[in-house]
Formats: C-alpha cells, sequence, structure tokens
C-alpha cells in the first residue's frame, strides 16, 4: 500500500476527531443542573439557540420528590405551572470573551430572576458555568455535560 493510501484512510477518522473536539467546546447542549449548596442533581436543562441568542429550558426535573414540581413561589403567567418545559435563560448575547450575558436567569424554585453569565469552564469543556448576579452578589453553579 503507497504512503498517500495510507494517509487517505485516517482522514476520515481525523475528521471525525475534530467534529467531536469542536462540538464538546459548545455551551449548547443538555446539561445535568447540580446544587452547589448540597450536591443534588436537580434537573436537565438544555441549552439552545435561538436567532443568535442563547436560551436554556428545563427538559425534565430529576431530584426525587420534585419530579413533577410546580412554580408554586411564581407570580402572573408561571404561577403553578410546571417546571418540566419552562424556560430559565432568555436571550443571553456572547461577548469577545466567549461568555454568554443577559438579564433573564430565571431560578423557578426560588421564583426570582437574575442577570446570568454563562461559560464553559477552562479545564473541563464537560462542564458549565452558569453564575447568576443580584446587585453585586453573585452565586455560581457548575454544570455537567449530558453525554448521549
Amino acid at each position: 500500500m503507497t504512503k498517500s493510501k495510507r494517509i487517505h484512510r485516517y482522514i476520515p477518522l481525523v475528521f471525525l476527531l475534530l467534529c467531536q473536539i469542536s462540538w464538546s467546546q459548545s455551551v449548547f447542549g443538555k446539561w445535568k443542573t447540580v446544587d452547589d449548596r448540597n450536591g443534588i442533581t436537580k434537573a436537565i436543562v438544555e441549552v439552545y439557540e435561538e436567532n443568535g441568542l442563547l436560551q436554556a429550558k428545563v427538559l425534565k426535573v430529576v431530584e426525587k420528590g420534585k419530579e413533577n414540581a410546580l412554580c408554586i413561589k411564581c407570580k402572573g403567567d408561571l404561577k403553578n405551572k410546571p417546571i418540566n418545559g419552562m424556560k430559565i435563560m432568555d436571550d443571553f448575547e456572547k461577548n469577545n470573551k466567549g461568555e454568554y450575558k443577559g438579564n433573564r436567569l430565571f431560578d423557578p424554585e426560588q421564583a426570582m430572576t437574575f442577570r446570568g453569565r454563562v461559560w464553559l469552564d477552562p479545564k473541563d469543556s464537560n462542564r458549565l458555568k452558569v453564575r447568576g448576579y443580584l446587585a453585586f452578589l453573585y452565586r455560581t453553579q457548575t454544570w455537567h455535560r449530558v453525554l448521549e
């Protein structure tokens, strides 16, 4: 087998690996949310792009005993609505640092809205940092990529 034929055999493998690497470098996808205070896995959230902006919604509440939870503390249209399917991030814009920032990061458990920031953990692209701001105070959670 000639050298050129051997190289061509590896091109599909290299292409596949590059696709996998580029996919795993994205904030978009499904993420398992973990409470930063007690380590309990809360939900599976889908982070997606719509009109060039980051959005997120709860796909499924997985915390034991809260699988069919309603937004009891919510007011207005969200009052007593299922948390499953609820949109929790709206219109986050990407900045030049590769982070996404927005003014609506909604916590249905507390029924509170925060300014937010989202970025991939620079040490592990399968971890997503999600930070909510209330005035000058903030709290950061680490979400874990759902690998399917």
